[in-house]
């Protein structure tokens, strides 16, 4: 049985991680390290309020099995190009580095489709060098997951999201072949795709397109 770690369990993808994570045997532990309390009370879990900006302090409580990472936000959110890259690069890529320190070997990031580190776009662009920067850690496994937009019940309000997805919803029939891998998906479904694959104990590199993740 493992324990596992999990970064941004209040986002949509992480808050359904942490609901099947705990309804699943193969886990004894669910460590949450969250800037907010997702307020779940549960003999699993043991949740970590983080400041992310002082993550040394407390990388001595980076101890578990399998990391799966769902931290994010985006420009508008952040305020600034710079904040965003401080969440979705510095604070993954530090806590990837502490977690690694501390001899965890599984490393489960959600990115988003089409991070490249050579994008011309700046959001697409700091997901890849995300990427890349875990990588170079050489975890003895990791697996990156590229969802397109994901549907679920978000917390935060975002219009121009919300919006999105209904778009994305009422044309969803248009998104086959090629198109599958921008077709919407529910968070439930990448949250499951991650847990699968973390059972598998596979030793490499791995990236799943959104088109597979559908297949979940």
């Amino acid at each position: 049985m493992k324990t596992a770690i999990i970064l941004g369990a209040t986002g949509l993808t992480g808050t359904e991680l942490v609901k099947q994570l705990l309804n699943d045997d193969y886990y004894k532990k669910v460590v949450l390290f969250s800037r907010k309390s997702t307020n779940i009370n549960h003999c699993k879990l043991t949740e970590y309020i983080t400041d992310f900006d002082q993550l040394h302090k407390i990388k001595h409580l980076i101890i578990g099995d399998i990391v799966f990472c769902c931290l994010g936000t985006t420009i508008k959110a952040a305020g600034s190009k710079t904040a965003f890259r401080e969440v979705d690069f510095k604070y993954i890529s530090d806590f990837a580095e502490f977690a690694k320190q501390n001899g965890l070997n599984q490393f489960y990031l959600q990115s988003s489709v089409g991070a490249d580190s050579k994008s011309k776009n700046f959001y697409l662009k700091t997901k890849g060098e995300t990427e890349n920067a875990i990588r170079k850690l050489d975890f003895e496994s990791f697996t990156i997951f590229r969802p397109s937009m994901l549907l679920g019940n978000r917390i935060e309000f975002r219009f121009g999201e919300t919006l999105g997805k209904l778009v994305m919803q009422f044309f969803s029939f248009l998104f086959v072949g090629r198109l599958k891998l921008y077709k919407a998906i529910d968070a439930k479904q990448v949250a499951k795709a991650m847990i699968y694959e973390s059972k598998l104990n596979k030793v490499g590199n791995f990236v799943f397109e959104n088109d597979k993740l559908l297949d979940y």
